[in-house]
């Protein structure tokens, strides 16, 4: 039953998404369809477009975080505002992000006169969490009345590293969205391996996937790599043959709609991260889409996959091996189809309706438990 007042707080802006930013966006969405009223809170400039459910925390700073630059807000302007969201709002309960950010989840945290619940994407470690500021780290801690981990190895740190435990709830993803989505047109004749990310960000691990594509690409003159996301593709192409780097098509940042076409599009999705992931979005993406998957053996990547039934894997950081296993799934119809009849099975699991409503069991359970601080 769709009754609940939820405050719903990002630390990251909406203007550049990112995984944070699309699972708060389709939790929200899927909350409201239930009949929740949400209000969601992020760091914004004053002419950004928004969704009509999200409010401004403030103007977002770029700062290096997380071997990434993210766009947090912060200050007393940033809190001033926080305050006055969690006045007008009246929630019965908040949901902040990746608390331990210094950004507007963690002024909410702090803020916050109701049952606060907190989702830990990333795998943050008390070394980190100190560097951060030991005692107001964990001040926001004491704070929550309940936490979510989108992953085993994300909860897993929530005991060794946070002192406390944590329910885990993966990321979840519009199934339906994606099954029904029609490829992308115009499509490059010939099998095609997609790839989505920041692609000059080291630990999306492109520089693998091209050096892969280079050996798969040498035998198969009509192989193509599709790329969304944002980068360079000069600095990305370097050191590639022109030969093989006319068969790499950059699409840059597309709508929903244009990533679901790609992902729905391509023979092989490709996922070749070194490290730094807790979940695995694209993945579920993917899969939804109907489109086999192949990634590195990071522990999330294998805890989405299902330890390799639902999609290959290759050791991480090998290229030579990416390029062996890739070609085997491109040369072998048979067995991507295997691949995908069993993922579209298990990605029920991650379907929006389904995790939204353990989501709500975690709200439900903070606010009986009587931790409103009014």
């Amino acid at each position: 039953m769709g009754d609940l007042r939820i405050g719903i707080v990002s630390p990251y802006s909406f203007d550049v998404p990112g995984g944070v930013q699309f699972h708060i966006r389709d939790l929200a969405e899927t909350l409201i369809g239930a009949g929740h009223d949400v209000s969601v809170l992020a760091p914004a400039s004053e002419t950004e477009t928004l969704p009509d459910f999200v409010v401004s925390g403030g103007k977002a700073v770029a700062v290096p975080y997380n071997g990434s630059i993210a766009r947090l807000a912060f200050g007393p302007r940033s809190a001033a505002r926080v305050r006055r969201w969690c006045t007008a709002g009246d929630f019965d309960v908040v949901h902040v992000h990746e608390p331990l950010t210094p950004s507007l989840s963690c002024l909410a945290v702090l803020t916050a006169r109701c049952p606060v619940v907190a989702t830990f994407h990333t795998a943050i470690t008390r070394s980190r969490m100190l560097a951060a500021g030991k005692h107001m780290a964990q001040l926001v801690l004491e704070n929550l009345s309940a936490r979510i981990a989108v992953s085993t190895h994300a909860r897993k740190v929530q005991v060794e590293h946070l002192g406390g435990g944590a329910v885990e709830i993966p990321n979840g993803v519009p199934v339906a969205f994606y099954r029904k989505a029609p490829p992308l047109r115009p499509k490059p004749d010939g099998p095609t391996i997609g790839f989505m990310g920041r692609y000059n960000e080291p630990r999306k691990g492109f520089d693998l996937l091209r050096e892969a594509f280079a050996r798969l690409a040498a035998d198969r003159p009509d192989l193509q790599l599709l790329v969304v996301g944002r980068g360079d593709p000069d600095v990305a192409l370097a050191g590639l043959e022109p030969r093989i780097a006319e068969r790499v098509h950059f699409l840059g940042a597309v709508s929903n709609e244009e990533k679901a076409g790609m992902l729905a599009g391509v023979d092989l999705y490709v996922a070749p991260n070194t490290g730094g992931e807790s979940f695995g979005m694209v993945l579920t993406e993917a899969m939804a889409a109907g489109t086999c998957v192949l990634a590195s053996d990071i522990e999330a990547f294998k805890s989405v996959l299902d330890d390799g039934r639902v999609g290959g894997l290759f050791p991480t950081g090998d290229a030579a091996a990416l390029a062996d296993v890739a070609g085997r799934l491109l040369d072998d119809a048979s067995l991507r189809t295997d691949y995908v009849e069993k993922a579209d099975e298990w990605v029920k699991r991650y379907d929006w309706p389904e995790v939204a409503d353990r989501v709500v069991e975690v709200y439900r359970a903070a606010i009986e438990a009587g931790t409103d601080r009014r």
